[in-house]
């Protein structure tokens, strides 16, 4: 399967130039979903803003159904697609740490540079922080290390794991995506809205 850019069309050497762009573009859309508002993030948690989880499943359905018509007329190879191992143990404490930090500081890793781009102080102590935390868990790992790579289980994907098709899979997806809009647009106007 070739690239979807075929080599000859464009030269492998401006790769970076449009990651740039393509990263410039990303972050454009980030700003203007309001992402880079703590607010807006937060919001999901009080059930008063569910902008975030239609941006990401609108996103994940997206990819998927893509990946899946690029697969299906020869311009990408799924099962060349790198999936990371799953380490169970360090999966489930490592999601539970990422999501009280974006409780406490209103952002995520990826969210709180958006915030720094544009200059919120905020997410520029949140993001100092985050470094701070990498870098002190790079520093003792060696004593997380056996919790870290506990119960791995190698590149696994939720469809083989359910034993269903990628296209099931997505169209399931699509269906419980439909489903949660219409439960936070009601759950969003029974509770009182916050000013951003």
């Amino acid at each position: 399967m070739g690239p979807l850019i075929p080599l000859g069309v464009i030269d492998a050497n401006w790769n970076l130039v449009i990651a740039v762009f393509l990263g410039m573009a990303f972050g454009y859309v980030m700003e203007s979903s309001g992402f880079s508002s703590s607010r807006k993030l937060i919001g999901v948690f009080y059930g008063y803003d569910f902008t975030v989880l239609r941006v990401f499943f609108s996103a994940a359905i997206t990819a998927g159904i893509g990946m899946i018509y690029f697969h299906y007329f020869g311009w990408l190879d799924l099962g060349m697609i790198y999936v990371n191992s799953t380490y169970l143990w360090g999966t489930l404490i490592g999601g539970a740490v990422m999501g009280l930090g974006f409780i406490m500081g209103g952002y995520c890793p990826g969210t709180s540079y958006c915030g720094v781009a544009i200059g919120k102080i905020d997410a520029m102590v949140f993001t100092g922080g985050m470094l701070l935390g990498i870098f002190l868990f790079s520093e003792v790992f060696t004593w997380f290390q056996p919790i870290y790579e506990s119960n791995a289980y190698g590149p696994v994907k939720v469809y083989d794991s359910l034993g269903i098709s990628a296209s099931v899979f997505i169209f399931g997806l699509i269906i419980v995506a439909l489903l949660l809009f219409v439960i936070v647009t009601r759950i969003e106007k029974r509770v009182k809205k916050v000013e951003y």
